[in-house]
């Protein structure tokens, strides 16, 4: 299981200004209290800060690095800042999100992925849009893994994303999803899975009910990696709780280690 702390992000209200004003000991304090919380990767984007994301990104990429050991996941739509992250890269294997199906982003973000040595997010999406069946989304995952492993890219360093969608939007989306990822990890069985998990609850009440539900489904059916917020306890619990169900925490020993430390109070 591999756990993305998904809270260095502008698009938060809490980190913006922090990022804006410089603050390094605040960016440092989330990054060590995500690791901490049993995050084996933090996320680091800027995407927001369209006017200077370059120079953010190097920002936080060495301001995470001077606090915690644990490696970078680097997200942005903009290749330069992707690059110069990369670049700055010193703790352990980065990962980059993401990659896709798309001729151009393909071509784009390949080479850094090649070059870098990076774990790579693979969203399930295409020229043609965002895919609506489990189906379509198996064609794009086949697409996507051929052409990587193809060129290099190991097999145990893809992870597919396979787009969540609100099930607001259409009864069917869960489910579609749930399909997906069981279809790929057979197919795929040394590939992982990754995803967040608040757009399956977007326009419902109760929405971390619904995002604790469906993390536990998408468990069972083979996901083996999520980007969420590892400060919320109840959702740390039940990744433990499930991995020593499904019987990938030898001993029990993780989920013991999560009692010890309180997570279950």
């Amino acid at each position: 299981m591999l756990i993305v702390g998904e809270l260095i992000n502008t698009s938060r209200k809490a980190i913006k200004p922090a990022v804006e004003s410089r603050d390094a000991a605040f960016i440092k304090d989330m990054a060590q209290r995500q690791v901490d919380a049993g995050a084996d990767y933090v996320d680091v984007n800027c995407g927001t800060m369209v006017f200077n994301e370059e120079e953010t990104m190097a920002w936080l990429v060495e301001t995470v690095q001077s606090q915690v050991s644990a490696p970078l996941c680097l997200d942005s739509p903009n290749a330069k800042a992707l690059e110069m992250g990369l670049s700055l890269v010193k703790n352990g294997q980065p990962m980059i999100n993401s990659i896709t199906a798309e001729k151009e982003r393909f071509a784009t973000i390949l080479p850094f992925v090649l070059k870098y040595k990076a774990k790579i997010v693979g969203l399930c999406m295409d020229d043609s849009g965002m895919p609506e069946t489990a189906a379509d989304r198996l064609k794009i995952a086949d697409k996507l893994v051929g052409d990587m492993v193809t060129a290099g890219v190991p097999e145990d360093d893809i992870y597919l994303d396979p787009l969540v969608k609100p099930v607001s939007t259409g009864d069917k989306a869960g489910l579609e999803v749930l399909e997906t990822i069981y279809s790929i990890k057979q197919k795929y069985p040394k590939v992982h899975g990754i995803c967040g998990l608040s757009n399956i609850s977007y326009g419902l009440p109760n929405r971390k009910i619904l995002n604790q539900v469906f993390m536990i489904q998408t468990m069972t059916m083979g996901m083996d990696g999520y980007i969420l917020d590892p400060l919320d306890k109840t959702m740390m619990g039940f990744v433990y709780a499930s991995q020593a169900l499904l019987g990938k925490d030898e001993f029990c020993m993780k989920y013991l280690t999560a009692h010890r430390n309180g997570l279950y109070e």
